[in-house]
């Protein structure tokens, strides 16, 4: 949550509520709308940790609101966010050692593992399909995230496969 609230900072000063509504309107239904408290603990912390800087505006027949801007320290890390890459394929998967292990101490059946893991993934297909019915065909950051979701679960599932292929 740190750096893409960082990252709308650096493209404009905002207040928190102002923060998500500009993730909801780009992500849609595609990424999970964060909480506002969410939102302004973890503003606290950037402020704390000097990338953005919160400036009290008053207002005539509001409350006054807490605007944001993003520091030269917090363009330094939004560099750094961007030229860096993200974390690759995992080796250490839960199931995996699960799968593993679960039939060599006998707590479980390597099948019902199997069986059980590609009802589960093939749930969340089922759940992102009709996300992607549900969320605006217009709005293709969502759309792109969605797809990107469900190929990694496609991917999972012929893994699941080859898993049983190989150890079933």
């Amino acid at each position: 949550m740190r750096l893409p609230l960082l990252a709308l900072l650096a493209k404009e000063p905002a207040h928190g509520y102002e923060l998500k509504q500009a993730l909801e309107q780009i992500f849609g239904n595609a990424y999970p709308s964060p909480n506002i408290g969410q939102i302004y603990v973890t503003l606290g912390r950037l402020e704390k940790d000097g990338l953005v800087r919160g400036v009290d505006v008053e207002q005539s027949n509001r409350p006054n609101k807490k605007v944001y801007y993003c520091t030269a320290l917090g363009r330094e890390a939004l560099d750094e966010w961007a030229d860096s890459p993200t974390e690759g394929p995992r080796v250490r998967d839960e199931f995996f050692m699960k799968l593993v292990l679960a039939p060599m101490t006998g707590i479980a059946d390597r099948m019902a593992l199997i069986n059980r893991q590609r009802r589960h993934y093939l749930g969340l297909m089922r759940d992102l399909v009709e996300l992607a019915e549900s969320t605006d065909q217009d709005n293709r950051p969502a759309q792109l995230l969605i797809e990107g979701a469900m190929l990694h679960l496609q991917a999972d599932l012929d893994w699941l496969e080859r898993c049983q292929e190989e150890l079933a």
